[in-house]
């Protein structure tokens, strides 16, 4: 097969910058990496951060994107489990150090020298990709490309957040956009209520949630008709915080999902106490991916997708920024 000398990538050059199209060099692939090209990749509100500059830890030029769904063109000499031709996902986490505490004490999301594919190495908003194979994932073949992006981030973030939400029933998702919309479907599957949390007078939002089977939705300004027993805060707004405590039982858990949030405002003593917890989701490990993707197949989910072209992909971080999607963006090359 002939390899391209060349692809076509979507470049922020620096924050607060437009997206402009360029032509990149294929470059020399590590022993350990490999050369994807590009089926689809998602658009994430952690990528609206790196546009923003809210990512202190984000490299200059960089091209966005952390859902990527690809087929392998080729691979380096250390590569083993994969064969060219394969179906692959490249998540956020593309690579960790591998020898500081964190990643010994099998916490990589953690780890002191990481590398975050769209953030600090190029990521999936083009054509093609060079990713670390130890990094990557096989897809299920159940999804389609534009299906399957999204998964690589809202569903792998919001795997880990549901985890660390804790076995509880009735579970809160204040911000109703890609990642609730994915794990609603995974919880009502585990058999638990979800209670969904849109922006004031989202109507079209709440209606969406109800569809995917929320059993509640209203406004993040309201009171759920039930305690609940945890709370996933997708929305990078911190006066949320206070808001999701004052809705919890003794006892519960306030999970923030998001890598940006906004400051969190004073709240009384009170709404803490009773040994309810506030906690925060990290990045993911590699065991957080495998097991989503097994879930994601059994559970039978069903991503809502709009589509975009990649030279699209300014109007879909705007669409984004907006609130105008339900469901995921993604872009196809």
């Amino acid at each position: 097969m002939d390899l391209p000398k060349t692809f076509l990538a979507m470049q922020l050059d620096r924050p607060g910058a437009r997206l402009m199209p360029v032509e990149r060099q294929v470059p020399a692939i590590p022993p350990d990496e490999m050369l994807i090209e590009v089926l689809a990749c998602g658009v994430c509100r952690t990528d609206l951060h790196v546009l923003d500059g809210e990512i202190p830890a984000a490299q200059y030029p960089i091209v966005p994107g952390h859902e990527v769904v690809g087929r392998i063109l080729a691979m380096g000499l250390q590569v083993d489990g994969f064969a060219i031709g394969d179906r692959v996902g490249v998540p956020w986490l593309g690579h960790s150090c591998g020898i500081c505490p964190y990643c010994l004490a099998e916490q990589e999301n953690l780890c002191d020298q990481p590398e975050f594919t769209g953030c600090t190495r190029d990521g999936g908003y083009a054509d093609h990709i060079v990713a670390n194979a130890q990094f990557c994932f096989p897809i299920p073949s159940r999804f389609s490309d534009k299906e399957a992006a999204p998964l690589l981030c809202a569903g792998l973030i919001g795997w880990r957040a549901l985890r660390m939400a804790g076995e509880g029933h009735k579970i809160g998702f204040y911000g109703f956009g890609a990642a609730a919309h994915i794990l609603t479907q995974i919880a009502v599957w585990q058999e638990r209520e979800i209670y969904a949390f849109t922006q004031s007078g989202d109507v079209a939002g709440q209606d969406f949630a109800r569809e995917l089977g929320c059993i509640w939705a209203g406004g993040s300004d309201e009171a759920p008709p039930d305690l609940l027993d945890a709370a996933i805060i997708f929305a990078p707004v911190g006066s949320l915080v206070p808001a999701a405590l004052k809705a919890m039982r003794k006892g519960g858990r306030v999970v923030c999902a998001g890598i940006h949030m906004s400051d969190i405002p004073g709240f009384p003593y009170a709404d803490l106490w009773g040994e309810r917890v506030i906690l925060s989701v990290a990045n993911l490990t590699r065991e957080d991916g495998n097991e989503f993707l097994v879930a994601a197949d059994q559970s039978g989910l069903s991503p809502s997708i709009e589509t975009f072209g990649l030279t699209e992909a300014n109007e879909a971080l705007q669409r984004l920024r907006e609130g105008r999607l339900q469901g995921a963006a993604v872009l196809i090359p």
